[in-house]
C-alpha cells in the first residue's frame, strides 16, 4: 500500500538493463569524480574573482524626452529660442494657421512645408458618413486653377490657390503642380493607397481681372466659410458665364486713350495726343480683325504696330507744315503693345522658384516684342529709306518737365490700362492713385534728384509693389489689378523707340544700347514690383509658428 501511494508501480522496481544505462554515469554507490581544473563552468563573459564590476551605464532615453537638467518649455516659448537646424527635444511646435490671416499665405505656409508635417483638414468626416469624392474635389481644384492661370497670376499663387481647395474639402496628402499651360494635381489617401492624378492644358489665356477676382473670393469663401462642392460649383458656373465689365468700343477708346496719355508723359502736345490716340485705336481694330481670324498673338502685335508706326511717320513727313514731334506719337502707341503683365509674371515666378513657367512667359515676352519690332520696323524703314522721313532721336531725347502735366498724364494712363485689363469699377480709381504716385516718386528721384532712371524705376515700382500687396489684403483679393496698371507710367516705351529707329537707320551700336536700357527697365519694374510685395509679406503677420521655419539655402551655386 504505501509502495503505491507513493505512486511507484510494481514494473518500476524491476532492475535495467545494460542498455538503459549510459556509458558516462558511474555505478551506483560510487562518488562523483571532481571536475577537471581546466574546466569553467561559468559564462565566458562573467568577471573573474577579485576584480570588481563596472558600474552600470546611464539609461538609453527618448530622442523626445527633456535632457536632465532642461525645464520643460511652456505655451510662450517660440522656436526662434531653438538651435537653427535642429529638431527640439521636444518635438516640432504644432502648426496653428488661424483664419483671420488671407487665404494666400495660410495655403503658401503649408505648401512650402513637406507633406508629412502639414497639419490635417479641419473637417472631420463622421464614421458613418463616406469618404470625400476625391474625382470631383479634384476636376473643382484644376477648374479654379485654371481660370486663375489663365488670368495671368502667377504660379505659386496658383499653387496656393489649388492646394487650398483640396484641403478645405478633406485632401491633405494633396500636390498640385503649375506649370506654363499644364496645371496637375495629385492625392495619395495613405502611404499603401494607389495615388489619383488629374491634369488640365489651359488653351485659351484672357485678360479679364474681373473673373479673376471673382475666383477670389471663391477661393476664400471655400477655404474660410465652408462651401459645400454644389455651391461652389454653382458659383464657379456663375463666374465663368459672366461676361466682361466694358464693351468692345470702350476697351478701343481706353487704348486711344492710354496712347495718348503716354504721348503727353513723354513730351508730346494736344495734336500729338490725337494723333497718338487715332493711331492706337485703328491698331486695336485691326488687332481684333487678326484674332477675329484665327492668327497667333504674334501676327495680332504686328497688326497693332502698324498704325501706330504709320501715324508717327505721317506727321514726320508733313514737318513743313505741321510742327508736330512725331516720336512721340510712335512711342505712346508703343506703350499700348508692351506686355508688361506677362513681363511681371515671368520675372516673379523666376524669383519665387519657378524656373520652367518663368522661361515659358519670359520667351512669350520675347515673342511679343518681336512682332512690336517687326511692326514698327517694317513702317520705320519704308518711312526713313523710302518716304524721306525725317525721325531725329536726339530731340526726341529731350525731356522737357511738366510736373503738372505729367501726372495727370500718368494717372490717364493708368486709369485706361486698368479698364483694358477688365478691372471692377470700384478698383479703377485705386489704380489710378496709385499709378500717379509711381510716376511723383520717379519724378522726384530722376528729375529732381538726378537719380540713374534704372534704380529709380526699380524704387517707383517697388512702392508700386508694397500698395497692391497692401491693399490686395485688405480685401482678400489678387495684388495683380493693383499693381499691373499701376506700372503703365513706368514701361520703357521711350526706350524701345529708340532702339528699333537707330536700327533702321542702320545704327546697330546705338540701338543694341538702347535695347539693352530697355530690358534694364523691364527687368526693374518686374524686380521691385516682387520686391515690394515680398516686403509687405515680411514685415506682416505670418499664420502660424511654423511660417518662420528658414527657407532652404543654397550657396555658391552648389
Amino acid at each position: 500500500m504505501a509502495e503505491r501511494q507513493r505512486g511507484e508501480a510494481p514494473e518500476d522496481r524491476k532492475p535495467q538493463s545494460d542498455e538503459a544505462r549510459s556509458a558516462f554515469t558511474p555505478p551506483l554507490g560510487v562518488p562523483l569524480p571532481p571536475p577537471p581544473e581546466d574546466e569553467h563552468p561559468t559564462s565566458e563573459f562573467a568577471v573573474p574573482e577579485g576584480i570588481a564590476p563596472e558600474p552600470p551605464g546611464e539609461p538609453e532615453g527618448s530622442a523626445f524626452t527633456l535632457p536632465a537638467g532642461t525645464v520643460a518649455p511652456d505655451s510662450s516659448t517660440t522656436q526662434s529660442t531653438l538651435l537653427p537646424g535642429y529638431t527640439p527635444p521636444y518635438g516640432m511646435p504644432k502648426v496653428s494657421l488661424t483664419k483671420d490671416t488671407p487665404w494666400q499665405d495660410r495655403m503658401r505656409t503649408m505648401l512650402r512645408m513637406p507633406v508629412g508635417e502639414r497639419p490635417a483638414p479641419e473637417r472631420a468626416t463622421k464614421q458613418d458618413e463616406p469618404g470625400p469624392p476625391v474625382p470631383r474635389i479634384l476636376d473643382l481644384t484644376l477648374r479654379i486653377g485654371e481660370l486663375l492661370l489663365a488670368g495671368g497670376e502667377g504660379a505659386e499663387d496658383v499653387e496656393a490657390a489649388m492646394f487650398g481647395v483640396a484641403h478645405a474639402y478633406g485632401l491633405h496628402r494633396c500636390e498640385p503642380t503649375v506649370t506654363f499651360t499644364l496645371l496637375t494635381v495629385s492625392y495619395q489617401p495613405s502611404l499603401v493607397d494607389d495615388p489619383v492624378t488629374a491634369n488640365r492644358t489651359v488653351r485659351r489665356r484672357g485678360t479679364d481681372y474681373t473673373r479673376l477676382d471673382a475666383v477670389f473670393r471663391l477661393v476664400h469663401d471655400i477655404t474660410s466659410q465652408g462651401l459645400t462642392l454644389e455651391e461652389a460649383y454653382r458659383r464657379l458656373a456663375e463666374i465663368r458665364r459672366n461676361r466682361h465689365p466694358y464693351p468692345g468700343w470702350a476697351l478701343t477708346a481706353a487704348s486711344g486713350l492710354l496712347a495718348g496719355a503716354a504721348s503727353m508723359l513723354v513730351g508730346g502736345g494736344l495734336v500729338v495726343f490725337l494723333a497718338a490716340a487715332a493711331g492706337a485705336m485703328l491698331g486695336d481694330r485691326l488687332a481684333w480683325l487678326a484674332a477675329g481670324r484665327g492668327l497667333p498673338e504674334f501676327y495680332q502685335f504686328v497688326a497693332a504696330a502698324l498704325p501706330p508706326a504709320a501715324m508717327g511717320v505721317a506727321l514726320s513727313a508733313l514737318h513743313g507744315y505741321v510742327d508736330v514731334q512725331a516720336s512721340a506719337v510712335i512711342t505712346g502707341g508703343l506703350f499700348a503693345l508692351i506686355p508688361g503683365r506677362a513681363l511681371v509674371a515671368g520675372v516673379q515666378d523666376g524669383l519665387t522658384g519657378y524656373y520652367i513657367t518663368a522661361a515659358a512667359r519670359l520667351l512669350e515676352v520675347g515673342y511679343l516684342i518681336a512682332g512690336i519690332v517687326c511692326g514698327v520696323l517694317i513702317v520705320l524703314y519704308g518711312g526713313v529709306h523710302i518716304g524721306g522721313a525725317t525721325l531725329n532721336p536726339g530731340a526726341a531725347l529731350e525731356r522737357v518737365e511738366r510736373p503738372g502735366v505729367q501726372i495727370v498724364a500718368a494717372m490717364l494712363l493708368s486709369f485706361a490700362f486698368a479698364l483694358l485689363l477688365q478691372q471692377e469699377r470700384h478698383s479703377v480709381w485705386v489704380v489710378t492713385l496709385n499709378g500717379g504716385v509711381a510716376w511723383v516718386v520717379y519724378g522726384a528721384l530722376a528729375d529732381t534728384a538726378g537719380l540713374d532712371p534704372v534704380p529709380a524705376t526699380a524704387i517707383s515700382a517697388g512702392l508700386v509693389g508694397l500698395f497692391g500687396q497692401l491693399l490686395s489684403r485688405y480685401r482678400y483679393a489678387s495684388a495683380l489689378p493693383y499693381v499691373t496698371a499701376a506700372i503703365g507710367p513706368l514701361l520703357p516705351g521711350s526706350a524701345v523707340y529708340f532702339a528699333l529707329l537707330n536700327f533702321a537707320k542702320n545704327e546697330l551700336n546705338t540701338g543694341i544700347a538702347s535695347l539693352t536700357k530697355a530690358a534694364a527697365l523691364a527687368l526693374a519694374i518686374a524686380i521691385g514690383v516682387n520686391l515690394g510685395s515680398e516686403m509687405a509679406r515680411m514685415f506682416l503677420k505670418v499664420p502660424g509658428e511654423a511660417a518662420g521655419r528658414r527657407a532652404a539655402k543654397r550657396t555658391r551655386g552648389f
